[in-house]
């Protein structure tokens, strides 16, 4: 159960602060600026990864959960769990924002700019990279007391790039609250699959 409610506070935190920062911008769009955004995403895993490594690895995404679970580093009877956890922290910190926040549309939901095969590609690759770094430094001697910092490093640099054109979620829960509470799901299978699909490559090479 502490592992369930480290993973449920730390993706709270993680879509509380990092669509919260979205949806800032989409209401007030000269307060925050893009860069900020990333760096705020970047940030939000840096703390969130430190504060529950120790409990539960703060996965805080169902597709890291999903790519470990078909390696030795996890139990697969926790996979179930772990991403309800991870769901349930979503949709809280997305009804919390539409509180906050009324008059954001979209609270920081994952869209497009272009077609949904680019973006599909895009996120795939994001996944891809986010869940091979998170894989080699987490497992280095060297640097895995750095992991937090690097993997933090990873989300705010593919926020950074991919943002203006697919949202750059890496994150099927951070793509899934967002979406259904705010009513904006058309192209939320691109968000669920992508990143699962880019995380898998990862494991298996």
């Amino acid at each position: 159960m502490k592992k369930h409610l480290a993973e449920g506070i730390g993706t709270f935190g993680l879509i509380f602060l990092g669509t919260g920062s979205m949806a800032f911008q989409e209401t007030f769009p000269e307060s925050i600026s893009h860069l900020l955004v990333s760096f705020i995403w970047g940030f939000a895993v840096f703390a969130m990864i430190s504060i529950f490594k120790k409990t539960s690895g703060a996965h805080i995404n169902p597709a890291v959960s999903i790519g470990f679970s078909i390696t030795d580093r996890f139990d697969v009877k926790q996979l179930i769990p772990y991403v309800l956890a991870q769901l349930t922290g979503a949709f809280a910190a997305s009804f919390l924002l539409k509180f906050i926040i009324p008059d954001s549309e979209y609270l920081g939901a994952s869209l497009p700019a272009g077609s949904g095969t680019q973006s599909f590609i895009i996120e795939a690759f994001l996944g891809f990279f986010l869940m091979l770094g998170i894989i080699f430094v987490s497992q280095s001697k060297k640097f895995g007391h750095l992991t937090a910092l690097i993997v933090g490093i990873i989300v705010g640099l593919e926020a950074w790039f991919a943002g203006p054109y697919t949202g750059a979620s890496m994150n099927p829960a951070r793509s899934i609250a967002p979406a259904i509470v705010s009513g904006n799901m058309q192209y939320l299978w691109i968000y669920i699959l992508a990143p699962i699909l880019g995380a898998l490559i990862a494991v298996y090479i």
